[in-house]
């Protein structure tokens, strides 16, 4: 029988250690395991105290960080001597600080024991065990060494047992709080009066402060958890003081945020307020970073209790579409890095959000964030069981911008996603009725798009399934017979089916019963039951429909909150009713009655601008209609709300997308000036052309100078304004809410906000210099633009085709043209187009008759007329300078090449053509003009820099071969006080061209350019690596800049989707800073353009003395001299594609 091994555990014998005594000991403390803390608080660290009975010191480790699976490394050594008692203990004690230690912590596990029993096991390591903590035994490995006489005998140095009262006071806090935990309560009044009595005396820069504060509040925290303590108010006020005594890079900084974390965290849980789950996210953000991967607090922190839980709440948290509450999804997001399973949710809820504050603001940019988040939140999801419900979200998504921009590809995206997703939701599926609603709403559309029968006959099939799942009792049957009735509806108005009509009535009001009085959705279905009833008035003209639909409407009203951002619906839908009643009827009151509504739809301060540039637009239709006197009123507010809305852009191409996004609002600017032409305000129709046209360059222009301007002059109040600005935008996102006593709050806060924001904008305004501020510019401040010549604004509108002429001093003048209307304007400019085409292809010296017959048009029927007056009327001298101002088609006609080609009466002298009258330049606006002039005033030493790219890089153009040649004309005429330089082939880079843009007065560019008629903000230059945008110009800043000559194709035509913006290159220089420029209407020709650039130049330089500076007020005039000069040499088309822009 072999001998039976028995292992022995050391338990805490006392044996006699004669034969030791005299020697040294060497103690190493290695590891430890399952160390878990009694009061279950997280510690700062472990350490190891050895303690002797007979003397009245200790050895205490160093703190070694808790890992995740409770264990500790030390690696620590201790030499004693033997001298002392052989008895003695060993404690793993838990410590709350790794900075200066108070007290000396918990006791984690103690065992009384003696040499000999450490010294069983020779100079092996072995394992003690200590009683049981929360069901587990701790442990630590050790290894004990006898020391012989040449070892290293230094001693190492103890520290006392005793300590003072602080100390004493500190440990039996944490003894009573152990017990408390453990399930005796009535030790929880001893830990927190003894943790008291330490707070107490470390005051005022105590350097244990901080750690008695954490101390007593961590003990009321876990009163507060189990129910004996309420004042958690007091309790988070504790932590914030210990945080604010450990800030960032402190030692227990990490942990102290922590304690925070925790202590609010509990606070959601008993109390479920958001902003305290909201708070813990941010601190989850910065302690995470904090604590290293591994560590015990770390896995706490990212546990099923810590971060875990911040996330699952903040998720379950209902949408705020505020920027705080889009803030706090960004930071859950960042707490969700990829690979968690909460981060398709996390991405979901922040696109969520952040499309909630497109659908109230209009804001594109927050909709293709949320699309962009909601693909990623659908590529995460392959295969999970609510995949389903991520293609949902990212289908609505979609139709939202194509419902916002018109982009067909994003629709059909939709649509098939929308397929997928019921495809995914079989009969009998818990989400089936969701996707049949979905699908029904997209095929509806496209249905109102292309009237595909099919498609609505698919669409109501669809609600109605949706409807037979959600029957009388399902929470959500008055939704499935609101979506059913409004399919019904619309194919009533496309097929005119009355019974459609009908039934979508009697739907809707069944729909209305489930909603009772107090119901917080009931105003929804008073304005859907409201429009049916008024589209059947229009079929039936029977009185109780429009009678019961205004009454429908104005009990919404009465239910709604003054701020609701429904009750623009109201105001919608009661709009609809009186002028469905007015069309029929005729009755004056009912026109005065919907325009009101109008006005007060649109001016609704709690509704998104898009919806209330809708109603705008729809104004002015209906105003100019019946020839109601509210029409320029409408234009005005359409233009405030536009501004209103292109200032929440963060970007001037987010600006241009938001103003395109509104397609019949294209020609209001025209509109309006017509509508005061046709009121005999002339003044008012320059001032509105103004305010309507070019608001791009306007609203750029002053987000440019008048904040800059106004924090050079008050710093103070520019940021007060900003501020107020963002928070009264944000609180309109505030005043929805079903209580209405919290409504009634939000209201009240909303209107401090607007008051102390007009008050800011009346302090401005009160400032030198900012008496306009936030202001259209009046007719005394535009006529400053005629200065040095009467300006020509040009209106095309589809009621009247004239000019207005703004003279130097005195009242406007209008100019009829009696035989052009706006379709002989559209065919003009066709015919343009195309004899231009034509023109290229023949040889220079052919007559260009068809394209003289245009010109002729021009000169008889739009440029004489207003020639006749400027020289009978007003006076203007031959030869004097004009400035053009063309709005909508007339920006495609070339106005300054009007010319007769006819000779006089007497057959021996031919007639004179504009530009022997006058000399003509154009400007984009008039405030463009005026703030080019206002630069002028500082001239600094001139530069001229020639840039020419006759090779541009690849996919930019072919190659030009008289470009090189073009450069060397230019450099041999411009005088050397101009200090002219070049810049060509590789170094005629997009950066190289930026430098010179910024840092020369005068440029002239010869190279390919290209007008971007989709987004005409990357409209380019050419050069060799990669091209020059003109949002790259209009990002430069350039006030010494004079003037510019772009050599090159398409540089001055405007944009087709917004004509009046004059969207072009050379707009774009004059913006940057350029007060002269010279730009191309369309292709030029290289090989002939030097002829022009040659004799523009000669001029420029004429009569110039040694020393003198060019000037570059002197470009109109030159470039009038020079395509006169150049007649024979250059063909007519290609002497007409310049044109003179600015001073």
């Amino acid at each position: 029988m072999p001998r039976r091994v028995i292992r022995r555990s050391l338990h805490p014998t006392i044996t006699p250690t004669s034969g030791l005594k005299g020697q040294r000991i060497r103690l190493e403390v290695i590891s430890g395991k399952h160390l878990q803390v009694p009061s279950e608080r997280i510690p700062a660290g472990i350490y190891i105290s050895i303690n002797w009975h007979d003397a009245s010191r200790c050895w205490k480790s160093a703190i070694a960080i808790l890992s995740s699976d409770e264990s500790a490394a030390w690696v620590d050594t201790v030499t004693l001597s033997l001298d002392a008692s052989p008895a003695l203990s060993v404690e793993i004690r838990a410590s709350f600080e790794l900075d200066r230690m108070l007290g000396n912590g918990e006791v984690v596990g103690k065992l009384e024991t003696s040499w000999n029993s450490l010294l069983y096991r020779g100079n092996e390591p072995f394992i003690l065990y200590f009683p049981r903590v929360r069901g587990v035994r701790p442990s630590l490995m050790l290894k004990a060494t006898v020391l012989r006489d040449c070892d290293n005998q230094d001693n190492s140095l103890l520290d006392p047992i005793v300590g003072c009262q602080i100390t004493q006071d500190t440990d039996a806090g944490h003894a009573q709080l152990a017990k408390y935990v453990a399930g005796e309560t009535s030790h929880l009044d001893d830990a927190v009066r003894h943790f008291q009595l330490v707070l107490d005396q470390c005051q005022g820069g105590h350097p244990h402060q901080a750690a008695a504060l954490t101390n007593l509040a961590w003990a009321r925290l876990q009163g507060y958890i189990r129910d004996d303590f309420q004042d958690i108010h007091y309790i988070t006020s504790l932590f914030r003081k210990a945080l604010v005594l450990r800030p960032q890079g402190h030692p227990d900084h990490s942990l102290s945020i922590y304690h925070l974390f925790e202590a609010l965290t509990w606070r959601y849980r008993k109390e479920n307020t958001a902003v305290y789950i909201q708070e813990s996210a941010q601190l989850s953000c910065k302690l995470l970073p904090l604590c290293s991967e591994g560590t015990y607090l770390h896995s706490i922190a990212a546990g099923e209790n810590g971060v875990d839980y911040v996330i699952r709440a903040c998720n379950e948290l209902p949408t705020d579409s505020s920027d705080e509450g889009i803030h706090l999804r960004r930071v859950v997001l960042e707490l969700c890095p990829l690979g968690n399973e909460y981060r398709s949710r996390a991405l979901d809820e922040l696109a969520h959000a952040v499309e909630a504050r497109f659908l109230e603001r209009g804001t594109i940019d927050d909709l293709a964030e949320s699309i962009q988040h909601r693909r990623e939140a659908v590529s995460l999801c392959e295969g999970h069981s609510e995949r389903d419900g991520y293609l949902n979200n990212l289908a609505s998504s979609l139709k939202y911008r194509f419902d916002h921009q018109g982009n067909s590809n994003d629709f059909n995206e939709a649509i098939s996603l929308y397929e997928e997703a019921l495809h995914l939701c079989p009969v009998g599926h818990k989400n089936r009725d969701v996707s049949l609603d979905n699908l029904g709403d997209a095929l509806r559309t496209r249905f109102k798009q292309h009237g595909e029968v099919n498609d609505i006959i698919r669409s109501i099939s669809l609600y109605r399934e949706a409807l037979m799942l959600r029957p009388f009792g399902n929470p959500d049957h008055d939704t499935a017979l609101n979506n059913l009735a409004l399919a019904l509806k619309t194919r009533y108005e496309k097929l005119d089916t009355s019974e459609d009509l009908n039934e979508a009535i009697d739907l809707y009001r069944d729909s209305l019963q489930l909603t009772p009085h107090g119901h917080p959705l009931r105003h929804t279905g008073l304005h859907n039951l409201s429009s049916a009833l008024c589209s059947r008035f229009a079929q039936t003209r029977k009185d109780e429909d429009t009678e019961e639909a205004i009454r429908l409407c104005q009990e919404s009203l009465e239910a709604l909150p003054s701020l609701h951002p429904s009750r623009y619906f109201s105001h919608l839908h009661l709009r609809k009713a009186y002028l469905s009643r007015y069309r029929v009827q005729g009755k004056s009151a009912d026109l005065s009655l919907a325009v009101e509504h109008f006005r007060l739809a649109s001016r609704h301060p709690t509704q998104g601008f898009p919806g209330r540039i809708i109603e705008a637009i729809n104004w002015t239709f209906a105003a100019e209609r019946h020839s109601h006197a509210s029409a320029l009123e409408a234009y005005k507010t359409f233009f405030e709300l536009l501004d209103g809305h292109l200032a929440t852009r963060s970007s001037i191409v987010a600006r241009r997308e938001a103003t395109s996004a509104f397609r019949s609002a294209r020609t209001l600017p025209v509109n309006a000036a017509s509508c005061a032409i046709r009121s005999d305000n002339l003044r008012h129709a320059v001032e509105l052309v103004e305010q309507g046209r070019g608001q791009q360059w306007s609203l750029a222009s002053r987000l440019r100078s008048p904040l800059e301007d106004l924090e050079l002059t008050n710093p103070n109040l520019a940021h007060r304004f900003s501020e107020l600005s963002k928070l009264l935008s944000d609180a309109q996102n505030s005043t929805v809410s079903t209580d209405r006593a919290a409504a009634e709050r939000a209201e009240t806060q909303y209107r401090r906000l607007a008051e102390e924001w007009g008050a800011a904008v009346d302090e401005i305004r009160n400032l030198q210099g900012f008496s306009r501020f936030l202001l259209p510019p009046s007719y005394e401040d535009l006529q400053v633009a005629a200065r040095h010549g009467p300006v020509i604004i040009l209106i095309a509108s589809k009621k009247l085709c004239s000019a207005i002429i703004i003279p130097t001093s005195g009242e406007p003048r209008h100019v009829s043209f009696p035989r052009i209307n706006f379709t002989h304007l559209e065919v003009l400019k066709k015919d343009f187009a195309r004899e231009i085409r034509h023109a290229s292809c023949m040889r220079p010296e052919e007559t260009r008759k068809e394209l003289q017959g245009l010109l002729r048009t021009v000169w008889d029927e739009i440029m004489l007329p207003i020639v006749i007056v400027l020289q009978r009327d007003l006076r203007v001298g031959s030869r004097s300078r004009i400035w053009l101002c063309p709005t909508a088609t007339f920006t495609s006609i070339p106005l300054h090449a009007a010319h007769p080609f006819r000779m006089k009466a007497d057959g021996r002298t031919r007639e004179l053509c504009l530009e022997d009258v006058y000399i003509c330049s154009y400007t984009p606006t008039l405030s463009a003009l005026i703030r080019s002039r206002q630069m002028m005033k500082t001239r600094v030493t001139p530069s001229f820099a020639a840039i020419g790219q006759s090779e541009p890089g690849a996919g930019q153009g072919e190659a030009l071969k008289a470009i090189d040649s073009e450069l060397e004309l230019v450099r041999k005429i411009i005088p050397a006080t101009a200090n002219p330089t070049t810049l060509s082939g590789d170094d005629a880079t997009r950066a190289g061209a930026l430098d010179a843009l910024q840092h020369n007065t005068w440029v002239h560019l010869a190279c390919h350019g290209k007008q971007d008629h989709e987004q005409p903000y990357y409209s380019r230059f050419a050069m060799k690596d990669e091209p020059v945008t003109l949002l790259d110009i209009m990002e430069k800043d350039i006030p010494h800049a004079e003037f510019a000559f772009l050599s090159a194709c398409h540089t001055a035509v405007g944009d087709e989707k917004t004509p009046d913006e004059v969207i072009h290159l050379a707009a774009g220089l004059q913006f940057s800073g350029f007060k002269s420029v010279i730009g191309t209407l369309w292709v030029v020709d290289d090989a002939v353009a030097n002829h022009v650039v040659k004799a523009f130049y000669e001029n420029m330089v004429k009569d110039l003395k040694d020393g003198d500076m060019m000037d570059c007020t002197k470009a109109a005039w030159a470039l009038n001299r020079a395509t006169c000069s150049v007649k024979t040499q250059v063909p007519l088309e290609q002497r007409m594609v310049f044109i003179h822009i600015g001073v």
